[in-house]
């Protein structure tokens, strides 16, 4: 983790891992498919997110063969470890680092992918600190349109769309109900 708790870019793939198999068992195969997938196509292809290898999770006593044998094999099903779960629900209750990069993006997504599987007032906290990076990427952005007011150009234009993006998300995020929006 960076120095303010916030997630590395291979923090994210690991997050991405543990919380799917935390949802279901499934081969190492269909799981780095599944993260690789998923990474991909919230925050575009990128060496820095598919450089990490889920492998290093079994090594690390994260992941297990959920039949019990050693090596488990190709076709082995893998599960959580207790501390899988353990690391899952800390990656899980980690910061976000303003503004929003493709990176965070792909971290805020798996916040909400796996946010069912932290306790209610986790959940809550994890709410609260999304709504607070939000408000400070705001703040951030009205403060460059104000030094920027007079400048030639489309830079207002863009900025402008980027405040009215990051208000409506600030919007959704205040008026979100963990457990409202669930689906079995």
């Amino acid at each position: 983790m960076y120095q303010d708790n916030s997630l590395l870019p291979r923090e994210a793939v690991r997050l991405a891992a543990l919380g799917t198999l935390a949802e279901t068992p499934m081969t190492y195969a269909a799981l780095a498919a599944d993260v690789r997938n998923f990474a991909s196509r919230v925050a575009g292809p990128s060496l820095e997110l598919m450089g990490t290898s889920i492998e290093m999770l079994r090594y690390e006593g994260l992941v297990r063969p959920l039949d019990g044998a050693e090596d488990g094999g190709a076709e082995a099903e893998l599960t959580l470890t207790d501390d899988g779960r353990t690391e899952l629900l800390e990656l899980l209750r980690a910061h976000l680092r303003p503004p929003l990069s493709d990176v965070n993006k792909l971290i805020v997504a798996l916040k909400f992918r796996f946010l069912h599987l932290l306790p209610e007032d986790d959940q809550q906290t994890q709410l609260a600190m999304m709504t607070e990076s939000c408000e400070t990427d705001l703040a951030r952005l009205v403060d460059l349109r104000g030094q920027y007011s007079d400048y030639p150009g489309h830079l207002i234009a863009w900025l402008d769309q980027e405040i009215g993006i990051v208000e409506d998300r600030l919007e959704w995020l205040r008026g979100f109900l963990p457990g409202q929006n669930v689906k079995d």
